[in-house]
């Protein structure tokens, strides 16, 4: 095997389960764009190219664009999927011919490490010119960094928009997603406005690494800085529903006046919820969402969740062909670096009317009920 693919290879099979070890290692949004403010026009102005109908090619390419897209789709959540059909949606209604194999797992699992390391050394050997993935530990980090160094491929980085630092000016062709600490700090300010009886919480991490940190620990953060609020009990978990609801269940049972508790994940809040009706806690006990696709909006319309934070999901489908239609015009100074899209904060009080009119948008490409 060719040493760069065996490097990729074992760059996830040695390194462990260690996760991003520091905040310190990525800038946040405003981080970043303190630090290049040119960037800031750029954003801006490719923002408002995503929120526009589409302007197709008036000559498209002879060849089609080759796409390699490895996501952790095996998820309640409907984010990655959706992704997929705004992505491709637009990149049809942009007249850019385009092939793409896509590699949907659970990423997420440590068990699944290897079979992802396979799936990414796949999408090396098919020559793609776009891979579009995720990146949640540090095995992530370290095959990235080398196909960034390898520049055959233009890596987008997919469900992050916060650049890591030791990349300095080697950055991914983009980094594009929701910024997690905004949506992280649109629920807390929630709670904390909140007539909650009891001030004590407690909150479940997502696996140990980058997301865990950015919705997790960003959160501890802030309610600590900005309120009362006590954080009496925590837990990391494996991201499925089963796992949140035996944590939850622990948790309620350890704390009998907890006044809500903050999940990470869809699947998480949905298992927090189960655990909550299980124990007749309902309206006692709070519990958050977190993205606002179709499953989490179904159980607020039912009363299972109190609020959650709705991303403008079809958005970063859209802003990832926006962008490949960039470069290959010869703009790709165009493309900012960081695309960070649009939230909503959607709770169990919102008009039905306000909350149809943000599905249309946010589902406009990958329909309002499609999973």
């Amino acid at each position: 095997m060719h040493f760069f693919k065996y490097f990729l290879l074992s760059s996830f099979i040695l390194l462990g389960q260690q996760s991003i070890a520091s905040e310190h290692e990525f800038w946040l949004v405003d981080e970043f764009l303190a630090q290049h403010p040119e960037q800031e026009g750029i954003s801006q102005a490719f923002a408002d190219i995503v929120r526009q109908p589409a302007t197709p090619l008036h000559i498209p390419p002879l060849k089609p664009v080759k796409i390699a897209v490895v996501y952790p789709a095996n998820q309640i959540s409907d984010y990655w999927v959706r992704s997929i059909k705004s992505f491709e949606a637009r990149l049809k209604e942009l007249n850019i011919p385009y092939e793409i194999e896509s590699f949907l797992t659970q990423s997420t699992h440590n068990e699944s490490l290897r079979d992802q390391a396979k799936e990414i050394l796949t999408a090396v050997n098919s020559e793609a010119d776009y891979l579009i993935l995720t990146l949640y530990k540090k095995q992530h980090k370290a095959i990235i960094e080398r196909l960034i160094s390898n520049q055959k491929t233009k890596v987008i980085l997919q469900n992050i928009t916060t650049p890591i630092k030791a990349w300095g000016n080697l950055q991914p062709f983009m980094y594009v997603g929701f910024d997690h600490v905004k949506g992280t700090q649109l629920i807390a300010d929630w709670y904390i406005k909140q007539e909650i009886r009891h001030k004590r919480y407690g909150l479940l991490h997502f696996p140990k690494g980058y997301i865990s940190q950015v919705r997790g620990d960003s959160f501890i953060e802030y309610t600590n800085a900005h309120s009362e609020l006590n954080l009496v009990s925590s837990y990391y978990t494996n991201s499925t529903r089963q796992n949140a609801y035996q944590n939850a269940i622990n948790m309620l049972n350890e704390n009998r006046h907890l006044g809500f508790i903050y999940a990470s994940s869809t699947d998480i809040a949905l298992g927090v919820s189960d655990a909550i009706a299980e124990q007749k806690r309902q309206n006692k006990v709070l519990v958050n969402g977190w993205g606002g696709g179709s499953a989490e909006l179904d159980a607020i319309a039912q009363g299972k969740l109190d609020v959650t934070v709705m991303r403008m999901n079809n958005d970063n489908g859209v802003a990832m062909a926006e962008a490949i239609k960039l470069d290959l015009t010869g703009n790709k100074t165009q493309v900012p670096v960081i695309y960070s899209g649009d939230y909503e904060l959607v709770t169990k009080d919102l008009s039905p009317a306000k909350l149809l009119r943000l599905k249309q948008h946010a589902f406009r490409y990958s329909g309002m009920t499609d999973k």
